[in-house]
């Protein structure tokens, strides 16, 4: 029984520095972190240039697919109106790169439930995993143009 005391004093420290160590963010995911606020607000000054208002979504995937993001978003000037959820127009977007790896918008992508080929989202390949950038709110090309703005941004961080 004096065994159990010391193994108990043992395990219980490893036990908690293993679920420490595994909820800490990797080196990527850090840098995303320090400057997902940044490039925001750069979606949002550009997004104002045009002008327009909606939402802005950022996120970084780990991994060669996705099976998790750590992501982040940004109303700019309207989250929804009485005619559309901007906020749900954005994470479409965001879902269908999520599966497809590519920009939002594949046309031919229609006929699945929950993808309407809305433009406007972009994503790119790092050495990690990817960063995906979207924005709804104006026209297409609008859209597509701030998303890129952003990506580019965050891109040249990693």
């Amino acid at each position: 029984m004096k065994k159990l005391p010391l193994i108990t004093a043992i395990l219980i420290p490893l036990g908690l520095l293993t679920g420490f160590m595994l909820s800490q963010p990797s080196n990527d995911e850090k840098i995303f972190l320090d400057h997902v606020d940044e490039c925001l607000t750069i979606i949002e000054q550009e997004a104002q240039k045009v002008p327009m208002q909606g939402v802005a979504m950022v996120a970084y995937i780990p991994g060669d697919q996705t099976t998790t993001w750590t992501s982040k978003m940004k109303v700019v000037g309207k989250l929804a109106d009485d005619k559309v959820n901007l906020l749900g127009i954005v994470y479409t977007k965001a879902g269908e790169m999520a599966v497809t790896l590519e920009d939002s918008g594949d046309e031919s992508r229609k006929e699945i439930r929950g993808e309407f080929g809305y433009r406007g989202g972009t994503i790119v390949r790092i050495d990690s995993g990817y960063l995906m950038v979207a924005f709804s709110g104006g026209p297409a090309d609008d859209d597509v143009a701030v998303s890129k703005i952003g990506l580019n941004w965050l891109s040249q961080k990693f």
